[in-house]
């Protein structure tokens, strides 16, 4: 068996939070540092936020997930709030500088329903001027066209386990992406499955939505030097103002 616990531990594993390495995480890092209070939506295990404090950040630091394995491993630490929920079940009221939604978790909102719930509760819990902050993959570059078993990671766990990890895609419909990321012995024996499903919205789509949730964009960039949008472009990365 490998459980939601192992899951989560693997994702640190795979996903290590260094942006000495990694210019994204770099980006984050200087926003999270310049605002005294930041709530992470989609938190994760909480390695953006273990960081900040490290760093020296000395205001409010909240994260929020959905997933309750993820939180416990984010727990380790004790001078962060963490709170197990949605974007959209999220009731604070103007009381954040910013919040940030980072690894593409901002794609996980799927249906129209749940982007416009999401977006009406970070708004909400921005003060005004406050800026969202996040990332989603552009369509243009049809990251999805990668992940198929060819591309197999081979890794071992915090545990010392070797293991094979994977992605394959089960189908597009418009423009969510369905895919399945499989956890397997090394010999190629699953034991775990996960489905998982995507939205790629384009500049345009994404505007709309964010003009409805009453959010103005203050900056777009297609990489994290801050380039300009392209049609090479990977991310289309936003930082938009609550009015």
């Amino acid at each position: 068996m490998f459980s939601d616990d192992d899951a989560a531990a693997l994702y640190d594993v795979l996903n290590p939070w260094d942006p000495a390495v990694w210019p994204g995480d770099g980006f984050y890092e200087q926003v999270v540092m310049a605002s005294d209070s930041v709530l992470d939506v989609g938190c994760g295990t909480g390695a953006m936020l273990h960081r900040a404090r490290e760093r020296g950040h000395l205001g409010r630091l909240v994260g929020l997930d959905p997933d309750r394995a993820a939180l416990c491993r984010a727990r380790r630490r004790a001078d962060v709030e963490w709170v197990e929920g949605t974007a959209a079940t999220a009731r604070w009221n103007a009381e954040f500088d910013v919040a940030t939604m980072t690894g593409h978790a901002f794609q996980c909102l799927v249906t129209d329903a749940a982007l416009r719930a999401s977006l009406r509760a970070i708004r909400a819990a921005l003060r005004p001027g406050g800026r969202f902050v996040f990332e989603t993959r552009h369509p243009r570059a049809r990251a999805w066209e990668d992940w198929n078993p060819s591309n197999v990671t081979d890794v071992t766990d915090a545990g010392g386990r070797p293991l094979r990890v994977w992605h394959e895609v089960a189908g597009v419909d418009g423009d969510v992406v369905t895919f399945h990321g499989t956890t397997a012995d090394p010999d190629g024996t699953p034991l775990r499955v996960d489905r998982t499903s995507l939205r790629f919205l384009d500049e345009a789509t994404l505007d709309g939505f964010l003009t409805e949730a009453d959010f103005e964009v203050e900056a777009r960039y297609g990489d994290w030097t801050r380039g300009p949008v392209t049609d090479r472009s990977r991310e289309i990365i936003t930082i938009a103002v609550r009015r």
